[in-house]
């Protein structure tokens, strides 16, 4: 059954209500909607809980894709209870984790602003992300840091605009990654723009991001490592260099 993905237009909700629509043989849970963020595109899924009617909690490990984008699977810690199919169930997202892969998620884009080469690779994490570049030259890890906490400072906006699955085809050069493709199938593609008009940067991705530079705080490139002759990766971490947050 396809889920109607409610943290696709609002990355902010963090709750709602949904009903349970199928349960697999692992265990893992199917709901008619969700604000659940799964796995994808580098960015974890979300963790939290499912409460239900009599107040009891369903502790989640992790929330995943099944066959298709369309299909989200909430998978529950080992000897969580099981809901029954039909149960309505109130979601509860483990918001400061969820905000902290936010902000990441956000620092990876205006990263490849600043680095304007094909991105080969990348991972959101809560503690550091990394970001893999196809390049040669060197650069300076705190040169780029200053660069990225200026558009931090400058506090641009950052906001969805939708495109069709087919005007993404007909517009490939829009797409910085060299190895993942933008999450297609779904009939639409959203872009995430950073400035006013797109002014920073437009890009197709199906994450989570902050709705303004400003909230991804103290930020820094912790190292920059060469992983081949035309590659070096990117480490992002939160706080300045040597003070961690």
């Amino acid at each position: 059954m396809r889920v109607n993905a409610l943290y696709r237009d609002d990355f902010y909700l963090s709750t709602c209500e949904a009903v349970v629509t199928a349960i697999h043989d692992d265990g893992g849970i199917e709901l008619n909607q969700t604000c659940f963020y799964a796995t994808s595109g580098g960015q974890p899924g979300d963790t939290g809980q499912l409460e239900r009617a009599d107040g009891t909690k369903i502790i989640l490990g992790q929330t995943k894709h099944g066959a298709g984008k369309d299909v989200i699977i909430h998978v529950p810690l080992e000897n969580e209870p099981r809901p029954e199919v039909g149960e309505t169930l109130v979601l509860h997202v483990d918001w400061p984790r969820r905000y902290r892969l936010m902000r990441m998620h956000t620092a990876c884009h205006l990263l490849s602003v600043i680095c304007s080469h094909p991105i080969t690779g990348a991972a959101v994490g809560e503690e550091e992300s990394r970001v893999d570049f196809d390049m040669s030259e060197t650069i300076d890890k705190d040169e780029v840091t200053a660069k990225l906490m200026e558009l931090v400072g400058q506090n641009h906006p950052v906001y969805l605009q939708w495109i069709t699955d087919d005007e993404l085809a007909a517009n490939p050069d829009i797409v910085k990654s060299k190895n993942v493709r933008p999450p297609m199938g779904l009939g639409r593609v959203s872009l995430v723009c950073i400035g006013e008009n797109s002014s920073i940067d437009s890009q197709p991705c199906g994450g989570t991001h902050v709705s303004e530079t400003q909230e991804v705080g103290q930020i820094h490139i912790a190292k920059i490592e060469k992983k081949g002759k035309e590659n070096r990766r990117f480490r992002i971490r939160f706080g300045t260099p040597g003070q961690e947050a």
